[in-house]
């Protein structure tokens, strides 16, 4: 089944990444390796993934293919009587490119629904939407590359936090170009946008928490303003975490050869004598 898995890959051009993952068995991981090795921003390298889950759904039985079009289908896929795998229209330019690289996007699809659904009539609710945005960004991000959290009881501006850290996007910590001086002030700008969306909708703005009178002097253009906000600091993250050159890659794989290395005590060297003796 290796070879099978590497050949459907490597026929439409691809090559595994060879970076370590947290997926369980080898077929999995391998099937990992080029996931990661795709440049998810790239519309004809999507193009050619998509004619390589094309030639996995043949070998699916009747009933297998039933329920890969359903889960499918709910994305956004369809999935042709020629077998041909393919979106009935382009995504939304409101969502980022990135999103396609996600194993498990739903809940921030859901969120940008509910947005759609309320802008521009529903100011509160988009501002809500807005919120429930960056909180499955950040979640998301994190299930994504293995980082356990209690979904109970973090607080969202320690999800934030943590997100940013993981993906080397916190301005503490940015290297390269995204550690200059200019970029660190605008992530350290973005982190503070991520958190003024929350403070708005829990003072009320936004829905999630009931008032005692109505929202006097609300409008489309502050739901606009905590939407762009929320969208931005989204489309970061995702692009981050898909960029298959992202410092964050680096330095994932070092960590994991560094607890590789402590796991495993190598014997000391012999000590060599002056006269050129082992002891």
């Amino acid at each position: 089944m290796h070879r099978e898995i590497a050949n459907m890959w490597q026929d439409e051009g691809f090559i595994p990444s060879g970076d370590p993952n947290d997926e369980q068995g080898v077929r999995r991981g391998l099937w990992r390796e080029y996931e990661d090795n795709v440049d998810w921003t790239d519309p004809v390298q999507v193009e050619r993934v998509l004619r390589v889950y094309e030639t996995l759904l043949t070998a699916l039985t009747d009933e297998a293919l039933d329920a890969a079009r359903t889960f499918l289908e709910r994305y956004g896929f369809k999935l042709g009587n020629d077998s041909r795998l393919k979106l009935p229209t382009p995504l939304p330019l409101s969502l980022p490119r990135s999103l396609v690289g996600l194993r498990d996007p739903a809940a921030i699809l859901d969120s940008f629904e509910r947005i759609d659904r309320a802008l521009p009539q529903d100011p509160a609710q988009a501002i809500g939407s807005a919120k429930e945005l960056i909180e499955a960004t950040a979640k998301t991000v994190l299930v994504e590359i293995g980082i356990t959290f209690d979904e109970k009881t973090i607080k969202f501006p320690a999800l934030v936090d943590l997100a940013q850290r993981e993906l080397r996007l916190h301005p503490q910590q940015a290297a390269g170009p995204d550690g200059s001086s200019s970029v660190k002030r605008v992530l350290g700008g973005l982190m503070t946008v991520a958190l003024g969306v929350n403070e708005l909708r829990n003072e009320g703005w936004g829905t999630g928490h009931g008032r005692a009178d109505a929202r006097q002097g609300l409008h489309a253009r502050h739901a606009h303003l905590a939407v762009g906000a929320a969208r931005t600091w989204c489309q970061l993250l995702l692009d981050t975490l898909t960029d298959p050159n992202a410092p964050w890659r680096k330095s994932a794989v070092d960590s994991v050869m560094q607890d590789a290395g402590h796991a495993v005590e190598l014997p000391s060297a012999p000590e060599i004598g002056e006269h050129g003796h082992r002891h």
